[in-house]
């Protein structure tokens, strides 16, 4: 409607480059976390918009973790236009990992923090 991509597509994009950068880079999927009978959760997010992207602009992501404290993880992200190279947007997601079970908050385990650590 606005001849731009709508601001929930840019969650959609840090979202899909995290889980894909879980898988590849540090070879801990989200599915891993799911048969241990964890997942994660978005308690919180912050974005900036710096310009926008139009349809046909193809987005790139570079998310990488800023840090742990007890059930939580700060992980920090930056959008570009590939295109163009300059930043449309930037941020955070605050991430709680919780038990499917109970729903409540885990403390992150060293096993976790360290192969999360790359």
């Amino acid at each position: 409607m606005n001849n731009h991509v709508h601001f929930t597509k840019y969650l959609d994009y840090v979202l899909a480059a995290r889980y894909d950068q879980m898988e590849n880079n540090y070879k801990f999927p989200m599915d891993e976390f799911v048969k241990s009978g964890l997942t994660w959760v978005v308690s919180k997010t912050t974005i900036e918009y710096k310009r926008s992207l139009v349809m046909g602009d193809v987005a790139l992501v570079e998310t990488g973790i800023h840090s742990y404290s007890g059930s939580n993880c700060i992980v920090d992200f930056v959008i570009y236009n590939k295109k163009t190279n300059k930043i449309v947007a930037k941020g955070d997601f605050f991430y709680t990992l919780i038990s499917t079970t109970t729903g409540r908050p885990v403390k992150l385990t060293d096993d976790i923090i360290s192969r999360y650590s790359v």
